[in-house]
Parts: structure tokens; sequence; C-alpha cells
């Protein structure tokens, strides 16, 4: 007597929990993948940041720190000096390192523009010297930093009615330039960008201007700017 063979298969049951399984398993996957990739974007976010801070005080330090104290007297009807500063823009006249392409004084202008899709700190370059007859007058606008929600500057230096020294939110009209410069730089995302001040190197007069007093606290915020 033949006996037929039994099909071999799985329940309904069986199917149903295998599919509930499977899918824990891919809801698993899939949030442990939103997880690493929500961390990626942060460490990749946090070092942009750290970048940006980098590129921003490196630009001050090598730049600002080494304005030249001079005079845009090329033409005798407009003879003003070179460092300009208001609470949102500056003009200074300082050189890039001898690495760098391009020589001699260049006339730097910092302000903040809003380019459609928000804030950001512009940077123009021209030579400072005027060009010979037939060249091109070269001018390079750089972009500093975007996602700038707030910018401004103040300086330190003498004033006839404190003669110790004392910050201002501007430098105008001046024969010297200030001694301490203080950068202020809020982002859109609201993060936090310490105050920096930096230290002009050739400040000319202003140097032996200053009194004890003077001294003792142009130091005073340069520790605090370091710091």
């Amino acid at each position: 007597m033949l006996h037929r063979k039994a099909n071999a298969g799985f329940t309904l049951i069986e199917v149903l929990i295998a599919m509930t399984l499977l899918g824990i398993m891919v809801v698993l996957l899939f949030s442990s993948m939103k997880i690493c990739a929500d961390s990626w974007q942060k460490g990749e976010d946090k070092i942009t940041e750290v970048n940006d801070v980098a590129v921003v005080y490196q630009f001050f330090q090598h730049h600002l720190s080494t304005a030249k104290p001079l005079w845009d007297d090329f033409s005798e009807e407009n003879k003003v000096f070179a460092f300009r500063g208001k609470s949102q823009e500056l003009q200074f006249v300082s050189a890039f390192p001898a690495s760098a392409k391009k020589s001699g004084l260049q006339l730097f202008s910092l302000k903040l523009i809003n380019d459609g899709d928000g804030q950001l700190i512009q940077v123009s370059i021209t030579p400072f010297y005027p060009v010979a007859e037939g060249e091109e007058w070269r001018k390079e606008e750089i972009t500093l930093l975007r996602h700038v929600r707030n910018f401004s500057f103040s300086y330190f230096g003498l004033d006839e009615s404190q003669p110790e020294g004392l910050w201002q939110d501007d430098w105008l009209e001046k024969e010297t330039p200030p001694r301490l410069v203080k950068i202020k730089i809020g982002r859109d995302d609201g993060s936090f960008w310490p105050e920096m001040i930096v230290e002009l190197k050739a400040v000319g007069l202003s140097n032996n201007l200053l009194t004890d007093e003077g001294q003792a606290a142009a130091e005073a915020a340069a520790i605090e700017g370091e710091q």
C-alpha cells in the first residue's frame, strides 16, 4: 500500500511571526543608521564650526595685527589715515606673507552684507599704492564667514577725556591706529564664538603716548582676549 508524502510548509501563524520579526529588525536597523548619520552630521558640523573659528582667527592675527600706520596721501585733496574703523566696517593696510602670490601692501576692507540667503562678512582686497598707467586695478572680494547674525568692532586707544585709554565704537579722523581691536561675531545657529582681541604690532606713536594706566589696561584687555 502506497502512502502519500505530506507537503512540507509554514503555517499562517509562522509566516505572521516571521514577518513581524523581520519588520522589527528593519526598524531597528534603520533607527541605528539614522542615529549614526545624525552623529556623523553633528561631528561634521562641529568640525566646520572649529574650522570657521580657526580661519577667522588666523585672518585677523595674520593681517590685522600687522596693519601699517600709513596715510592715503596719493591725492592732496583726499588725504586720510588708512586705518578707519566703524562698528560694523573696518579698513586697514597690511601685506600678505612672502609665500602668498600677492605682493606689496594691500588695502583690506571688511563689512557685513546681506546676499539674500543671510548675512556674511565680506573682505575686499585692493593694492594700496596706485597702479601704473595702463595696468588694471585688481580688486578681489572674499567671503570670510557666512551665516552671521551680528558682527561688530570696538577699538581701544587714547581719548582726550581719558588719557589712560578706553574702548570706542569707531576709529575715524585719527592719526594713529588703535592699540587693540575687539571683534564680536554671532552665528545664525546661536553657536558660541568667544570675543577676539587683536593687538596691533605697528601702532606708531600710540605706544609712546599711552600712560602707565593705559599700558596696563591695554595689556589686561589683550590677556582677556587670549583666554
